[in-house]
């Protein structure tokens, strides 16, 4: 129990830090009267149209394979700072890692999963008979 009172202290900490910036955000923030304050604006351009834009569900596979592929770095930049701490063992499992990355990427990219136009079957040769 003795080990845990870091732990509390900290997440107090934490919750003391939002409750604090919350506070000083509605009674210290800027209050606009304007009528154009509640209109969307992104980039510079005004928007037109309607906001629920209804996306393919491929845009949503490609974004879960980047998510997956970019955590997969992430275990491949730890490996590279303690590789040479690890030695040969670690690198034969990463080795197969990499090796599982790639056959799923191969994968994905054999059955079109990566594909943004719908794939097209390749045209038939039509055999002449004399």
């Amino acid at each position: 129990m003795t080990l845990l009172w870091p732990l509390v202290l900290y997440g107090a900490c934490a919750v003391a830090l939002v409750i604090v910036m919350l506070a000083l955000s509605a009674l210290l923030g800027e209050r606009h009267r304007e009528p154009a304050t509640g209109i969307p604006y992104e980039g510079g351009i005004a928007a037109t149209g309607s906001a629920p834009v209804r996306f393919p569900a491929r845009f949503y596979l490609v974004a879960m394979f980047f998510v997956i592929f970019d955590l997969e770095s992430i275990f491949l930049f730890g490996w590279a700072v303690a590789a040479r701490r690890l030695g040969w063992p670690a690198y034969v499992e990463m080795v197969i890692f990499v090796g599982v990355l790639v056959a799923t990427l191969w994968y994905l990219v054999r059955v079109g999963a990566l594909d943004w136009a719908p794939r097209t079957p390749p045209a038939r040769k039509v055999e002449r008979i004399s």
